[in-house]
C-alpha cells in the first residue's frame, strides 16, 4: 500500500491562546483531490500550516499526531519541495519588485522571489517557462507582481506552486478578492492541474471553489471533523445549515455546487 501524503492522528494545535484544531483524526492520499470547506474561524488555515509546519500540533507520548509522507519529522527544507502552496499570505510578502518570472522561478527555493544565494540554472528557466504557457501568463513574465491585477497574481502564484513538481498543491482560500471572471480563470487552472495527476486539497468557504474533479469534501467547524466523505453526501443542505448555523439551500450545476441563505 501506498504512504498516505498526510496522516493527522487526534492532533490538537493551540495558536494565539486558543485551541485551532482539537483531536483531528484524517487521511489524505498522495495523488487524491480533496477540499476542506468550514465557515471563516473553523480552523481551516490552522490546518494547512500544521501540513507546512509554521504551527506545530501539541506533543503527546505515543504516535505521532502528524505524519506527512509517512515521516513525523521534517527539515523544512526538505518538505516544502514536495508541497506547492498558493495562499493570500504569500502575496502580502511580496513587499518589493517582483517579475512574474521570478516568483515562479522562486517555487524551486520554498522562497518569494530569487535572491543572491539562489542559483537559477537554464532547466529551471525551462521548466518556468513551460508552467508560464500552460497556465497562459508568459506575458506576465517581465511584469512587476504589484502592477498585475489579482487574478494575474493569483496565477502566477500558482505557477510558483507547481513548476518544481510537487507531490500535492495546497490551495489556501484562492479566490478571496477576485472578480467573477479571475475566479473561474483560476478554476479552470486547478481543473487543468487536477487532470494532469497532481494532488489538490483545497481550502475553503466558497462552495464554488469545489471544482467537479473534486470528489471528497471534509468539513471543519470550532476546530472538528463535522463530516468527511464523497461530495455528494456531505455538500447537502442540511450539513451545511448546520456547519454555518443559517438555513441553506444547496444546488449543484454542470458539476458546481452553489449555494446561499434561505
Amino acid at each position: 500500500m501506498s504512504v498516505p501524503l498526510i496522516e493527522f492522528d487526534r492532533a490538537t494545535v493551540t495558536h494565539g491562546g486558543r485551541i485551532g484544531l482539537s483531536e483531528i483524526s484524517l487521511s489524505i492520499g498522495a495523488g487524491e483531490h480533496v477540499a476542506i470547506l468550514g465557515p471563516n474561524g473553523s480552523g481551516k488555515s490552522t490546518l494547512i500550516k500544521t501540513i507546512t509546519r509554521e504551527i506545530y500540533p501539541r506533543y503527546r507520548e505515543g504516535a505521532p499526531p502528524v505524519r506527512i509522507l509517512g515521516q513525523a519529522d521534517w527539515n523544512i527544507f526538505d518538505l516544502l519541495p514536495l508541497l506547492g502552496i498558493v495562499s493570500h499570505d504569500l502575496l502580502s510578502r511580496c513587499r518589493w519588485p517582483i517579475t512574474g518570472e521570478e516568483l515562479i522561478l522562486s517555487g524551486f527555493f520554498a522562497s518569494i522571489g530569487i535572491w543572491p544565494n539562489h542559483p537559477v540554472e537554464p532547466w529551471m528557466r525551462e521548466a518556468a517557462w513551460e508552467i508560464m504557457g500552460r497556465l497562459e501568463i508568459a506575458h506576465l513574465a517581465g511584469r512587476d507582481i504589484h502592477e498585475m491585477s489579482s487574478g494575474e497574481a493569483r496565477r502566477c502564484l500558482l505557477g510558483r506552486a507547481l513548476v518544481h513538481h510537487p507531490k500535492a498543491v495546497l490551495l489556501d482560500e484562492p479566490s478571496t478578492s477576485l472578480d467573477l471572471a479571475a475566479a473561474m480563470e483560476l478554476r479552470e487552472s486547478m481543473r487543468r492541474l487536477a487532470r494532469c495527476g497532481t494532488g489538490v486539497i483545497l481550502v475553503t468557504h466558497h462552495l464554488p471553489d469545489i471544482i467537479p474533479e473534486i470528489e471528497r469534501v471534509i468539513l471543519l467547524r470550532k476546530g472538528r471533523i463535522h463530516a468527511d466523505g464523497p461530495k455528494e453526501s456531505v455538500l447537502t443542505s442540511e450539513r451545511l445549515s448546520e456547519l454555518f448555523g443559517v438555513p441553506v439551500t444547496v444546488e449543484q450545476r454542470a458539476g458546481y455546487y452553489h449555494a446561499w441563505v434561505r
